[in-house]
């Protein structure tokens, strides 16, 4: 089960790198944002993610009920405009090519090795409350496919 959403994931992370040479293109039409804040907010999502899986606790692990992320998970959609980015995964002022490069190596070795881990290992959401892995996983497809479609928007009008 695990490797059909680690696939797409995968995927998902081959746009971003087809896409890292328009890092610097803009739209304020689509997005305050560019390419390059897209991007790196992405990976940096994807890796931090990864992160509080592994360090969780999968005995603390507690189902819950949310109605946002049943709505949402179940169109694979998040809306645009709705959210702030927590500060720790705002990019920085300058991005750089590199800096994307190692972020994006990073997030494919993180999405590879999920499937290691414990299948009791969550994830705590601001808005979407407490993840399993499986949640987790849709959540980082969902979230890649929101930025990557400010990308393409930004890059075709």
């Amino acid at each position: 089960m695990y490797n059909k959403k680690i696939a797409i994931l995968n995927n998902l992370l081959s746009q971003i790198e087809q896409n890292i040479p328009f890092k610097d293109k803009s739209n304020p039409m689509v997005s305050k944002a560019n390419v390059g804040w897209q991007l790196d907010h992405t990976l940096k999502v994807i890796n931090r993610v990864y992160k509080y899986l592994e360090l969780s606790n999968p005995h603390d692990h507690k189902k819950d009920f949310n109605v946002k992320r049943s709505i949402l998970f179940a169109l694979c959609y998040i809306p645009r405009g709705r959210a702030k980015a927590p500060k720790v995964v705002k990019p920085p002022n300058v991005i750089l090519t590199a800096d994307l490069h190692t972020q994006l190596n990073e997030a494919k070795k993180h999405i590879n090795n999920i499937a290691f881990l414990d299948k009791n290992v969550h994830f705590k959401h601001f808005i979407f409350g407490t993840l399993s892995k499986t949640k987790t996983l849709r959540f980082l497809e969902m979230h890649t496919k929101h930025h990557l479609k400010i990308v393409h928007d930004i890059l075709s009008k």
